[in-house]
C-alpha cells in the first residue's frame, strides 16, 4: 500500500490517504511538542509523498497547531483544494466561559470562524464533533452542522469519542430530516485498546462511517521501547516507564518477535495491524519528528500473514461487555455448524443430542 492509495471515507466520495497526518503536537505551547520549523518540514514531506489528509483541532497547542498549518499552506502557495483539512470543535479555549466549549450552535459557529481564521482558509473539508456533549440536544448540533454544510463553510461532518447509541441516534435523525450525516468516526484503537470492536466499529460499518483510529501505538507503548528490562527508567520527556501489566508485556513481546522476523520495528507492526483492521479507512499518525513520520509510513509496506494477524488478535483479545459475549453464544445456537460470511458457528453442547424436532 502507498500513501497515495486513497480511500473514500464512509458513505461519501471524499478520498483520503490511508495514513492521516495528526498534528496535535505541532507547536510547543503545551510544554512539549514540535517546533513550528520542524512541523513545517513534516508537512512538506507528507504532502510531497502524496499525503492529502491533515488532522488538527481548535484546542491543539492552544490553537497554534491550526496556525502553523494555515501559515504553511498560505505562505507556500500550496493548492488548497488538493488537501483535505480536518479540524474539530468542542474543547473550551476560554476557561470560565460556559459557552466557550461544547457542541451548541453558538459554540460551534464561533469555533469554526476562529479555526478558519487560524487555518487561513474559507472552508473546512472535514469538521469533527470532538467529543460527546451531554448538555446539548443532538438535534441542535446536527441542525447547526447542516447549516454550515449548506453555507459552504464545511464540506463534510464527522464525529469522535461519542457512544455508539448517540451516534446511531444522530444518523437516524439526519437521515429522516434530510440533514447532512456523519461520514467518519474517530476512536482510540490499538492492540492495547480494542473495546471499540464491541459496539463502535460495527456501528460505523453498518451506518456508513469510515473509522479513523487515533493513538494506534498507545502513546508510544507499542513502539517497543518499553520492555520488562527497562521498566522504571525515564525514557520520555512526557512519561516515566511504569511497570505494565503482564498482558501488555505479552503484546509487546509478540510485536518484538514478529518485528525481528520481518526485520522491521515493533511500532511498524503495531501500526500495520491497525491499518488492516475491518472498517478502518485512514489511521492517524501522531508524529513529532521526521523519524516518527518515516517509521509510520513504513508500516504501509508491511503485509501481515494470516498467521501473524491471528497471533496478534489472540494475544490482544479484548474483554467486551454484554451483549457481545452473549451474542456470540446466540449465533452458535442459531447457526450451529453452519458457515456464514466466512464464520463457522460451533455446535453448543445443548444441541449435540438433538436430531430433529420432537414436538
Amino acid at each position: 500500500m502507498e500513501l497515495t492509495s486513497y480511500k473514500t471515507l464512509g458513505k461519501s466520495g471524499l478520498r483520503i490517504s490511508p495514513l492521516t497526518l495528526g498534528t496535535m503536537t505541532f507547536g510547543k505551547d503545551w510544554g512539549y511538542g514540535t517546533s513550528p520549523e520542524n512541523s513545517v518540514k513534516i508537512l512538506e514531506k507528507y504532502i510531497a509523498l502524496g499525503g492529502n489528509t491533515i488532522d488538527t483541532a481548535n484546542i491543539y497547542t492552544k490553537g497554534h497547531s491550526e496556525k502553523i498549518i494555515g501559515d504553511y499552506i498560505k505562505g507556500n502557495n500550496i493548492r488548497r483544494d488538493r488537501l483535505v483539512l480536518s479540524t474539530k470543535f468542542f474543547g473550551n479555549m476560554y476557561p470560565g466561559d460556559p459557552n466557550g466549549g461544547g457542541t451548541s450552535r453558538k459554540t460551534m459557529i464561533t469555533s469554526l470562524e476562529n479555526s478558519l481564521r487560524r487555518l487561513k482558509t474559507d472552508y473546512i473539508d472535514l469538521f469533527w464533533v470532538h467529543a460527546y456533549d451531554e448538555f446539548t440536544p443532538i438535534e441542535e448540533t446536527l441542525s447547526a452542522l447542516h447549516d454550515l454544510v449548506t453555507s459552504g463553510k464545511v464540506r463534510y461532518i464527522a464525529i469522535s469519542d461519542t457512544p455508539a447509541w448517540k451516534i446511531s441516534q444522530a444518523q437516524m435523525i439526519a437521515h429522516f430530516r434530510g440533514w447532512s450525516s456523519f461520514i467518519g468516526l474517530q476512536v482510540e484503537y490499538s492492540l492495547l485498546e480494542r473495546t471499540s470492536e464491541g459496539e463502535l466499529i460495527p456501528m460505523a460499518q453498518e451506518l456508513g462511517l469510515g473509522v479513523m483510529p487515533w493513538s494506534p501505538l498507545k502513546q508510544g507503548v507499542l513502539t517497543g521501547k518499553y520492555t520488562r528490562d527497562n521498566k522504571g527508567e525515564k525514557l520520555s520527556d512526557r512519561y516515566d516507564n511504569p511497570a505494565f501489566s503482564e498482558s501488555t508485556y505479552s503484546i509487546i513481546d509478540g510485536l518484538l518477535k514478529i518485528a525481528k522476523e520481518k526485520n522491521v520495528t515493533p511500532g511498524e507492526i503495531a501500526l500495520a495491524w491497525v491499518i488492516s483492521r475491518p472498517g478502518v479507512t485512514s489511521t492517524l499518525m501522531g508524529v513529532r519528528t521526521m523519524d516518527h513520520l518515516t517509521t509510520n509510513l513504513n508500516a504501509l509496506k508491511i503485509t501481515l500473514t494470516k498467521a501473524e494477524q491471528g497471533y496478534l488478535d489472540d494475544i490482544s483479545k479484548p474483554d467486551l461487555n454484554f451483549p457481545i459475549p452473549f451474542l456470540e453464544t446466540a449465533r452458535n445456537v442459531a447457526h450451529a455448524g453452519a458457515t456464514i460470511n466466512g464464520i463457522t458457528s460451533v455446535v453448543p453442547d445443548i444441541l449435540l443430542n438433538i436430531k430433529d424436532e420432537k414436538y
